[in-house]
């Protein structure tokens, strides 16, 4: 179970939780919302222990699983397999390992004690399920969308996608007994996310979960944790009844705050005419200023709504009539090739949607396009005038102790004042702008991002999920934004609305690399993607 005392959440010199107490036990599964920035990220880390709490206590009983938005680590295990990696979640791939040498040593020197060895290694590793486990994280891995060859790939061949499943897989296989799960969802399709959501809906431990795919998990819900402001609510029962719960506390703190802003408008209009006559109505009317003041001081606000916010990219540049113009297009990892004869072209304005399964090389054909990677082979040529902005869905140029103003420095010649003036309008509003980019939450990175292309003035954009992480105002926000803007585009991602609005041209099937008009028929893929 998982114990919460009194804590407070500061980040980057900013509290974003204050006296919060809650616990998480057996059988629980809690779902912590709020709007991207509220600080969900950094109390889960602070849950986890990747972080210490700014004041209060946190106390996990029994053995943790915890997945970050951007699982860590992944590069250090990048030789081993991604089976190899699954396993570890329970140690197993050490054990086969250790089990493997003893073998090893008993067939050169068969003695009673190389034997009495191998024999209590052996029984250790059946009594742990070692000989079935391999089968049962195929089963996980399967679940999660990934095709079975993937697994028996070094994770470096492995697209990020792939990656995040293979890290959520070790994370479940790991049988722990308090899960705390970032955004789980992203980069998985329908079947997966309806999968995973079974998988969660009968785990028994305790579950904690941050994810605007928790309407998916909202019969299994049991609790709900609205933090806003600095301020965690707790919600008995499922994320429907939260909503109801939650608009009817929005009405009467409304409601209660309306009252309490007339009374302490009465009493200084009734200290305002008593003040200047007789000692004694000063004196009341001293007296009435005071108790408006404690009113004041304890007021309630009229409670938090959904902001809405709007987004806007400005015009770009003009162009040649042809944007960019890829010819022969191969990509291989090792023995595995990724696609191979990639030939498409994209005209001034036009909007190109690659679709794929995970692992078919939409993220790999971005990064070439963007220069982040070579190819093996093929040529790419962009327009006359052409300047391209590339979205990663990795956030790979967001820096770990670099200040958010300055990544945006780094992205436009604009002065600082009208770079934090654009912040402001994707919600990283005031001290934000001087905060270690690293501390961001996964949505406030994709912000940031979104941020640095809007103030690079591109007239190409590269997009790979651009939504990913990002709160439904946020989400609508961009795409209604990206929907208006006459620039070219080429665009990756699973997420149907975001796609529907965007209204893509033709649409790229990789691996194969064959273009086609767009349909509507398409949507259904997308999600798949």
């Amino acid at each position: 179970m998982l114990i919460a005392r009194n804590v407070a959440v500061e980040v980057g010199g900013r509290i974003t939780l204050q006296g919060a107490s809650f616990d998480v036990r057996a059988g629980d599964k809690v779902a912590l919302v709020g709007r991207n920035g509220a600080g969900k990220t950094s109390l889960l880390r602070v849950l986890a222990g990747e972080a210490a709490p700014l004041e209060g206590s946190v106390v996990c009983r029994g053995r943790l699983g915890w997945l970050p938005q951007e699982p860590r680590g992944l590069d250090d295990a990048n030789a081993s397999r991604a089976l190899e990696h699954v396993l570890g979640g329970r140690g197993l791939d050490e054990a086969i390992v250790r089990l493997e040498k003893l073998r090893l040593t008993v067939d050169e020197d068969p003695s009673a004690a190389n034997v009495a060895r191998f024999s209590k290694a052996e029984d250790a590793f059946t009594l742990a399920g070692g000989y079935a486990a391999e089968s049962e994280a195929r089963r996980l891995v399967a679940g999660l969308g990934l095709a079975a060859d993937r697994l028996d790939l070094p994770l470096s061949v492995l697209s990020g996608g792939e990656r995040r499943r293979v890290e959520l897989a070790r994370i479940l296989f790991g049988g722990s007994d308090v899960l705390l799960l970032d955004e789980p969802t992203n980069h998985l399709d329908n079947d997966a996310k309806a999968w995973l959501m079974g998988f969660l809906a009968s785990y028994r431990g305790a579950l904690l979960v941050v994810s605007h795919d928790v309407a998916l998990l909202d019969k299994a819900l049991t609790r709900v944790l609205h933090l806003d402001e600095g301020e965690l609510v707790q919600y008995k029962g499922t994320y429907t009844q939260y909503r109801t719960a939650r608009a009817l506390d929005e009405a009467r703190r409304s409601r209660l705050a309306e009252r309490q802003q007339a009374e302490i408008r009465r009493l200084h209009t009734l200290a305002d005419k008593m003040r200047g006559q007789t000692a004694k109505r000063a004196r009341t009317a001293h007296a009435l200023e005071s108790r408006a003041r404690r009113l004041q001081a304890e007021a309630v606000s009229g409670g938090s709504k959904e902001k809405r916010q709007h987004v806007r990219f400005p015009l770009p540049p003009h162009s040649g009539r042809v944007t960019i113009n890829v010819e022969g297009l191969t990509k291989s990892y090792g023995d595995s090739q990724v696609f191979a004869g990639v030939d498409f072209a994209v005209e001034r304005g036009e909007r190109l949607l690659v679709l794929g399964l995970n692992g078919a090389g939409k993220t790999s054909l971005l990064r070439i396009l963007a220069g982040q990677s070579e190819a093996d082979s093929g040529d790419i040529q962009f327009g006359v005038n052409v300047s391209a902005g590339y979205y990663a869905q990795e956030h790979e140029g967001i820096r770990s102790g670099t200040p958010v103003l300055d990544h945006m420095l780094e992205s436009s010649s604009a002065s600082a004042q009208q770079l934090r003036t654009l912040l402001g309008m994707f919600g990283l509003h005031g001290e934000i702008a001087f905060q270690d980019a690293g501390t961001l939450s996964g949505g406030e990175k994709t912000k940031l991002a979104l941020a640095q292309l809007v103030a690079g003035k591109h007239n190409l954009l590269l997009l790979d999920e651009p939504t990913n992480n990002l709160d439904p105002p946020s989400r609508n926000a961009v795409g209604q934004a990206l929907s208006s803007w006459p620039g070219s585009m080429v665009l990756v991602s699973h997420d149907p609305g975001f796609v529907e609005e965007l209204r893509p041209d033709r649409v790229l099937l990789m691996p194969d690399g064959d273009v086609d008009w767009w349909s509507d028929d398409l949507l259904d893929l997308v999600a798949l993607a």
